[in-house]
Protein backbone atom coordinates (compact mmCIF):
# COMPACT_ATOMS: atom_id res chain seq x y z
CA UNK A 1 0.00 0.00 0.00
CA UNK A 2 1.28 3.38 -0.62
CA UNK A 3 -0.04 7.02 -0.45
CA UNK A 4 -0.09 10.41 -2.25
CA UNK A 5 0.10 14.06 -0.33
CA UNK A 6 -2.86 15.49 -0.53
CA UNK A 7 -3.64 17.57 -3.53
CA UNK A 8 -6.53 19.61 -5.17
CA UNK A 9 -6.54 17.57 -8.63
CA UNK A 10 -7.88 19.33 -12.11
CA UNK A 11 -11.75 19.52 -11.71
CA UNK A 12 -11.77 19.87 -7.84
CA UNK A 13 -12.24 23.64 -8.26
CA UNK A 14 -15.33 24.85 -8.69
CA UNK A 15 -16.71 28.71 -9.88
CA UNK A 16 -17.91 28.90 -5.87
CA UNK A 17 -15.41 27.04 -3.52
CA UNK A 18 -12.34 25.14 -4.17
CA UNK A 19 -12.07 21.75 -2.36
CA UNK A 20 -8.56 20.38 -0.21
CA UNK A 21 -8.77 16.43 -0.55
CA UNK A 22 -7.24 14.42 2.00
CA UNK A 23 -4.59 11.65 1.34
CA UNK A 24 -4.71 9.33 -1.47
CA UNK A 25 -4.46 5.60 -0.36
CA UNK A 26 -3.20 3.16 -3.27
CA UNK A 27 -3.56 -0.71 -2.71
CA UNK A 28 -1.61 -2.43 -5.75
CA UNK A 29 -2.68 -5.13 -7.36
CA UNK A 30 -0.82 -8.79 -6.51
CA UNK A 31 -1.58 -10.28 -10.19
CA UNK A 32 -2.21 -8.67 -13.73
CA UNK A 33 -3.54 -5.53 -13.60
CA UNK A 34 -6.68 -5.72 -15.33
CA UNK A 35 -9.08 -3.13 -13.53
CA UNK A 36 -8.86 0.27 -10.89
CA UNK A 37 -11.16 0.47 -8.40
CA UNK A 38 -11.66 3.84 -6.55
CA UNK A 39 -13.32 3.42 -3.45
CA UNK A 40 -14.81 6.26 -1.33
CA UNK A 41 -15.11 6.15 2.92
CA UNK A 42 -17.99 6.91 4.77
CA UNK A 43 -18.63 10.43 6.48
CA UNK A 44 -15.97 11.11 9.18
CA UNK A 45 -13.78 8.75 7.71
CA UNK A 46 -10.34 8.42 5.48
CA UNK A 47 -9.04 6.32 2.74
CA UNK A 48 -6.70 3.94 5.22
CA UNK A 49 -9.10 2.04 7.24
CA UNK A 50 -10.97 1.04 4.05
CA UNK A 51 -7.46 -0.08 2.09
CA UNK A 52 -6.82 -1.93 4.90
CA UNK A 53 -9.82 -4.08 4.32
CA UNK A 54 -9.73 -3.91 0.39
CA UNK A 55 -6.12 -5.51 0.62
CA UNK A 56 -6.91 -8.22 2.63
CA UNK A 57 -10.31 -9.53 -0.28
CA UNK A 58 -9.38 -12.29 -2.69
CA UNK A 59 -9.60 -9.52 -6.00
CA UNK A 60 -5.91 -10.13 -7.42
CA UNK A 61 -6.05 -8.01 -10.22
CA UNK A 62 -7.45 -4.91 -9.09
CA UNK A 63 -5.77 -1.94 -8.36
CA UNK A 64 -7.71 -0.05 -5.41
CA UNK A 65 -7.47 4.07 -4.82
CA UNK A 66 -8.98 4.92 -1.41
CA UNK A 67 -9.14 9.05 -1.20
CA UNK A 68 -9.47 11.09 1.59
CA UNK A 69 -12.74 13.80 1.46
CA UNK A 70 -12.35 17.19 2.07
CA UNK A 71 -12.77 18.67 5.79
CA UNK A 72 -15.69 20.71 5.36
CA UNK A 73 -18.85 21.88 7.48
CA UNK A 74 -21.60 19.49 7.37
CA UNK A 75 -25.26 20.41 8.13
CA UNK A 76 -26.12 16.96 9.83
CA UNK A 77 -23.82 17.85 12.00
CA UNK A 78 -24.46 20.78 13.17
CA UNK A 79 -21.63 22.83 10.92
CA UNK A 80 -19.14 20.88 12.58
CA UNK A 81 -16.25 20.29 10.34
CA UNK A 82 -14.86 16.69 9.24
CA UNK A 83 -14.05 14.84 6.21
CA UNK A 84 -17.50 14.25 3.72
CA UNK A 85 -17.85 14.19 0.05
CA UNK A 86 -20.20 17.08 0.25
CA UNK A 87 -22.51 18.83 2.63
CA UNK A 88 -25.66 17.16 3.89
CA UNK A 89 -28.28 18.15 5.90
CA UNK A 90 -31.26 15.96 5.60
CA UNK A 91 -31.49 12.32 3.63
CA UNK A 92 -34.07 12.89 1.13
CA UNK A 93 -34.53 12.24 -2.47
CA UNK A 94 -36.33 15.82 -2.63
CA UNK A 95 -33.66 17.41 -0.07
CA UNK A 96 -31.58 20.29 -1.29
CA UNK A 97 -28.37 18.54 -2.59
CA UNK A 98 -25.04 20.11 -2.34
CA UNK A 99 -24.45 19.84 -6.13
CA UNK A 100 -21.43 22.02 -5.98
CA UNK A 101 -19.48 19.76 -3.37
CA UNK A 102 -20.95 16.40 -5.54
CA UNK A 103 -19.86 17.62 -8.44
CA UNK A 104 -16.61 18.41 -7.45
CA UNK A 105 -16.02 14.87 -5.85
CA UNK A 106 -16.94 13.57 -8.78
CA UNK A 107 -14.41 15.12 -10.82
CA UNK A 108 -11.68 14.48 -8.63
CA UNK A 109 -12.78 10.53 -8.19
CA UNK A 110 -12.91 10.58 -12.30
CA UNK A 111 -9.53 12.06 -12.57
CA UNK A 112 -7.82 9.61 -10.25
CA UNK A 113 -9.30 7.23 -13.00
CA UNK A 114 -8.59 8.93 -16.18
CA UNK A 115 -4.54 8.59 -15.99
CA UNK A 116 -5.29 4.49 -15.55
CA UNK A 117 -4.02 2.35 -18.83
CA UNK A 118 -6.54 2.14 -21.26
CA UNK A 119 -7.01 -1.34 -21.40
CA UNK A 120 -7.64 -1.57 -17.36
CA UNK A 121 -11.59 -1.49 -16.52
CA UNK A 122 -12.58 1.17 -13.97
CA UNK A 123 -15.34 1.15 -11.42
CA UNK A 124 -15.95 3.38 -8.20
CA UNK A 125 -17.60 2.07 -4.88
CA UNK A 126 -18.45 3.19 -1.46
CA UNK A 127 -19.83 3.25 1.48
CA UNK A 128 -22.49 5.43 2.76
CA UNK A 129 -21.40 8.97 2.06
CA UNK A 130 -18.61 7.32 -0.37
CA UNK A 131 -21.82 5.25 -1.88
CA UNK A 132 -23.76 8.23 -2.29
CA UNK A 133 -21.01 9.85 -4.06
CA UNK A 134 -20.77 6.53 -6.20
CA UNK A 135 -23.56 6.80 -7.55
CA UNK A 136 -23.94 10.17 -8.23
CA UNK A 137 -21.28 9.50 -10.15
CA UNK A 138 -23.24 6.68 -11.95
CA UNK A 139 -25.85 9.51 -13.08
CA UNK A 140 -23.14 11.88 -14.83
CA UNK A 141 -21.33 8.81 -16.19
CA UNK A 142 -24.76 7.98 -18.08
CA UNK A 143 -25.66 12.01 -18.41
CA UNK A 144 -22.46 12.56 -20.08
CA UNK A 145 -21.73 15.44 -17.70
CA UNK A 146 -21.83 16.71 -14.22
CA UNK A 147 -24.53 18.91 -12.61
CA UNK A 148 -22.70 22.08 -13.69
CA UNK A 149 -22.60 20.90 -17.02
CA UNK A 150 -19.07 19.99 -17.56
CA UNK A 151 -17.90 16.80 -19.91
CA UNK A 152 -17.83 13.31 -17.83
CA UNK A 153 -14.26 11.87 -18.88
CA UNK A 154 -14.19 8.50 -18.14
CA UNK A 155 -15.82 5.44 -19.05
CA UNK A 156 -17.10 3.34 -16.24
CA UNK A 157 -17.36 -0.55 -16.13
CA UNK A 158 -18.90 -0.73 -12.44
CA UNK A 159 -19.96 0.58 -9.58
CA UNK A 160 -20.34 -0.37 -5.80
CA UNK A 161 -22.91 1.76 -3.41
CA UNK A 162 -22.62 -0.24 -0.25
CA UNK A 163 -24.99 1.81 3.01
CA UNK A 164 -25.82 5.09 0.83
CA UNK A 165 -28.38 6.65 -0.85
CA UNK A 166 -28.57 8.28 -4.54
CA UNK A 167 -28.12 12.28 -4.15
CA UNK A 168 -31.31 14.54 -6.52
CA UNK A 169 -32.61 11.04 -6.84
CA UNK A 170 -35.87 12.66 -8.06
CA UNK A 171 -34.17 14.39 -10.71
CA UNK A 172 -32.34 11.45 -12.30
CA UNK A 173 -35.02 10.39 -14.60
CA UNK A 174 -34.85 13.54 -16.40
CA UNK A 175 -31.44 13.88 -16.70
CA UNK A 176 -31.49 10.31 -18.54
CA UNK A 177 -34.54 10.51 -20.27
CA UNK A 178 -33.83 13.03 -22.43
CA UNK A 179 -30.79 11.13 -24.85
CA UNK A 180 -30.54 8.20 -26.56
CA UNK A 181 -26.65 7.91 -25.52
CA UNK A 182 -27.41 8.65 -22.01
CA UNK A 183 -30.07 5.84 -21.68
CA UNK A 184 -27.38 3.39 -23.44
CA UNK A 185 -24.88 4.01 -20.88
CA UNK A 186 -27.37 3.66 -18.35
CA UNK A 187 -28.82 0.17 -19.23
CA UNK A 188 -25.61 -0.93 -19.69
CA UNK A 189 -23.92 0.23 -16.54
CA UNK A 190 -23.53 -2.52 -13.39
CA UNK A 191 -24.19 -1.73 -10.47
CA UNK A 192 -24.67 -3.17 -6.85
CA UNK A 193 -25.90 -2.06 -3.79
CA UNK A 194 -25.92 -3.58 -0.53
CA UNK A 195 -27.99 -2.48 3.16
CA UNK A 196 -28.23 -3.99 6.29
CA UNK A 197 -31.80 -4.46 7.26
CA UNK A 198 -31.04 -2.83 10.72
CA UNK A 199 -29.31 0.22 9.66
CA UNK A 200 -30.07 3.31 11.58
CA UNK A 201 -27.53 5.74 10.11
CA UNK A 202 -29.04 5.62 7.14
CA UNK A 203 -32.32 3.47 7.05
CA UNK A 204 -32.51 0.53 4.48
CA UNK A 205 -35.47 2.81 3.35
CA UNK A 206 -33.60 4.84 1.10
CA UNK A 207 -31.40 1.80 -0.06
CA UNK A 208 -34.39 0.66 -1.98
CA UNK A 209 -35.90 4.29 -2.57
CA UNK A 210 -32.14 4.65 -4.56
CA UNK A 211 -32.97 1.00 -6.14
CA UNK A 212 -36.65 2.15 -7.28
CA UNK A 213 -34.90 5.53 -8.52
CA UNK A 214 -32.18 4.27 -10.78
CA UNK A 215 -34.47 1.69 -12.13
CA UNK A 216 -37.04 4.16 -13.26
CA UNK A 217 -34.42 6.34 -14.90
CA UNK A 218 -33.45 3.35 -17.11
CA UNK A 219 -30.43 1.94 -15.27
CA UNK A 220 -31.31 -1.87 -16.36
CA UNK A 221 -27.92 -4.28 -14.99
CA UNK A 222 -28.80 -3.55 -10.93
CA UNK A 223 -28.54 -5.54 -8.14
CA UNK A 224 -29.81 -5.10 -4.54
CA UNK A 225 -28.91 -6.84 -1.80
CA UNK A 226 -30.22 -6.54 1.99
CA UNK A 227 -28.71 -8.19 4.63
CA UNK A 228 -30.54 -9.17 7.57
CA UNK A 229 -29.89 -8.01 11.25
CA UNK A 230 -27.42 -5.67 9.78
CA UNK A 231 -26.80 -2.43 10.95
CA UNK A 232 -24.49 0.90 9.08
CA UNK A 233 -21.43 -1.53 8.66
CA UNK A 234 -20.20 -4.20 6.26
CA UNK A 235 -19.96 -7.71 6.80
CA UNK A 236 -17.92 -10.56 5.47
CA UNK A 237 -20.88 -12.15 3.54
CA UNK A 238 -21.22 -8.63 1.65
CA UNK A 239 -17.64 -8.61 1.03
CA UNK A 240 -17.64 -11.94 -0.47
CA UNK A 241 -20.70 -10.65 -2.72
CA UNK A 242 -19.12 -7.72 -4.02
CA UNK A 243 -15.82 -9.51 -4.75
CA UNK A 244 -17.73 -12.24 -6.52
CA UNK A 245 -19.90 -9.70 -8.30
CA UNK A 246 -16.81 -7.54 -9.37
CA UNK A 247 -15.08 -10.45 -10.96
CA UNK A 248 -18.11 -11.48 -12.81
CA UNK A 249 -18.83 -8.02 -13.72
CA UNK A 250 -15.03 -6.93 -14.57
CA UNK A 251 -14.34 -10.74 -16.25
CA UNK A 252 -11.48 -11.19 -13.86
Amino acid sequence: MSYTNSSVGSGSRTTGRTFEFGRTYVVRPKGKHQATVVWMHGLGDNGSSWSQLLESLPLPNIKWICPTAPTRPVAILGGFPCAAWFDVGELSENGPDDLEGLDASAAHIANLLSTEPSDVKLGIGGFSMGAATALYSATCFAHGKYGNGNPYPVNLRAIVGLSGWLPGASNVRNRIEGSHEAARRAASLPILLGHGLCDEVVPHIHGEKSFHALSLAGFRNLVFKPYDGVGHYTVPKEMDEVCNWLNTRLGL
